[in-house]
């Protein structure tokens, strides 16, 4: 995150010359006029356009990544939360750079084993373009630190909260499993293409097929060129998602698991040891997530609610709180 300096960016220009009239007569019908339709505001929101457009755009994201058609009117709501959660961000100075932007992209493409740029290929095939999901990810981040900061100490949950709930639950210590792991990383230079994310990927998978120990195969890959084992990890079971617990419980102690794609290059877990432990602190520790959660759901909604109250929403062309689904205005 770091504080805006620039001012919002200048809108396309839709003037045409009369002299190239006949040479833009048919650019025009397929083209132009295409686009002039595709930006016509539906909504302004203080004072930044969305446009029907956006909403078509936001629609197809949503149905990609839900596998479901979503109403128009959710998707509107959707678009029209992220513009004010990011001019309320402005207020504090908080923004995020395009290369923060960037980040984000490339660590969720790697959650589905692809880079940023494989990414935006898929979207792009589905009629999505990528701004759409950037635009989504600027205004998460932003109003998840507003909303931390802003309510900081409200955030905070106390051990006699979490004691009661663990009481009401009547949690007991249960076995886990502690894990030892060891990073590492094949990097990959910035900007780099398709092709040499897929040769790191195989020198990978060429060391993951001789990795039999960590005690000898991290000097190899610490003697491999533009390799970094990164330091030793320790995590047990209660601080892993489900997933990642039934990923690592298939790995032989001693093995790599299988790549993935990072911001940075390709990533590899060395699994130097597994035993097992007491885990008291686990549903400790789940509770007080879940409590964080809900504190925050609930904080963040109220806060928004506010801040739509106060916020200059003007619905154009057959728009209106009605047919928007806005029924706060």
């Amino acid at each position: 995150m770091r504080h805006r300096t620039t001012g919002t960016h200048p809108l396309p220009d839709k003037a045409a010359t009369a002299a190239a009239a006949v040479v833009l007569a048919v650019a025009f019908a397929t083209v132009a006029a295409p686009q002039a339709r595709a930006q016509q505001v539906a909504v302004i929101v203080n004072g930044q356009p969305i446009t029907t457009y956006d909403i078509q755009q936001r629609s197809k994201l949503t149905a990609l990544t839900t596998r479901k058609v979503p109403p128009a009117q959710q998707v509107l709501q959707e678009l029209i939360d992220e513009k004010i959660k990011v001019d309320a961000g402005k207020r504090y100075h908080l923004d995020m750079t395009e290369l923060e932007i960037d980040q984000a992209m490339g660590e969720m493409a790697g959650r589905m084993h692809m880079n940023a740029q494989q990414l935006t290929q898929v979207l792009a095939k589905d009629g999505v373009s990528a701004y759409t999901l950037r635009d989504r990810i600027r205004a998460e981040t932003i109003w998840q630190q507003l909303v931390r900061g802003k309510f900081q100490a409200s955030l905070q949950i106390n051990e006699k909260e979490i004691n009661s709930a663990l009481q009401n639950r009547d949690a007991k210590e249960t076995n886990g499993v502690e894990y030892t792991l060891q990073p590492i990383l094949f990097v990959v230079p910035r900007g780099a293409g398709g092709d040499a994310v897929s040769a790191r990927r195989r020198d990978a998978e060429a060391l993951r097929a001789r990795f039999t120990s960590c005690e000898s195969g991290l000097p190899v890959a610490r003697s491999l060129r533009n390799v970094a084992v990164r330091t030793q990890i320790v995590k047990t079971s209660a601080d892993l998602a489900p997933a990642l617990r039934e990923i690592l419980d298939k790995v032989e102690v001693g093995h790599l698991t299988e790549p993935e794609v990072t911001p940075q290059g390709i990533q590899v877990f060395a699994l130097c040891k597994r035993q097992a432990t007491k885990v008291g602190s686990a549903a400790k520790r789940e509770v007080q997530n879940e409590m964080f959660s809900e504190q925050f759901k609930s904080l963040s909604a109220r806060y928004l609610a506010e801040l739509r109250k106060q916020a200059m929403i003007e619905y154009r062309d057959g728009y209106n709180a009605r047919t928007a689904g806005d029924n706060r205005r």
